[in-house]
């Protein structure tokens, strides 16, 4: 379910308010991960055989401000023979942020998918300064 909600324009925001755009649109938990899923699909099956020891995993809340999502862990290209025992990179999409800065449901559908491609970049080694360029 897709429900819209004001947000005041002098309000600050807080994690259950998030920034004002004139409506905030709220995707259920479910909706949200379903998105996030369906961008994953989405990448070319040869990228999807090279991720290799990552997590993909949906925040419910805000995140960090100015974040949508959020890599950690160790880029493939940084990966050694030394790269053994550790536990898996993690990508974080924020549903909440998102949510704050879409109108409509594509709308949260396409940040979702830019979203999980940058953060996907970024496994495979990519910058965000080269994203930037790529026009990411």
């Amino acid at each position: 379910m897709i429900s819209r909600r004001p947000c005041r324009a002098d309000a600050e925001p807080t994690p259950s308010r998030p920034a004002d755009n004139g409506w905030v649109i709220d995707v259920e938990p479910e909706r949200f991960e379903e998105m996030v899923v369906a961008a994953l699909d989405g990448l070319p099956e040869d990228l999807g055989r090279l991720m290799r020891n990552v997590a993909v995993t949906v925040e419910h809340g805000p995140g960090p401000r100015g974040l949508l999502g959020l890599y950690q862990g160790v880029p493939l290209t940084s990966r050694t023979t030394q790269y053994a025992g550790v536990l898996p990179d993690r990508i974080t999409i924020y549903r909440l942020a998102i949510c704050a800065i879409c109108r409509t449901e594509d709308e949260v559908a396409d940040q979702v998918r830019r979203t999980v491609i940058h953060e996907v970049a970024h496994h495979f080694g990519i910058g965000d300064a080269r994203l930037r360029e790529l026009g990411w």
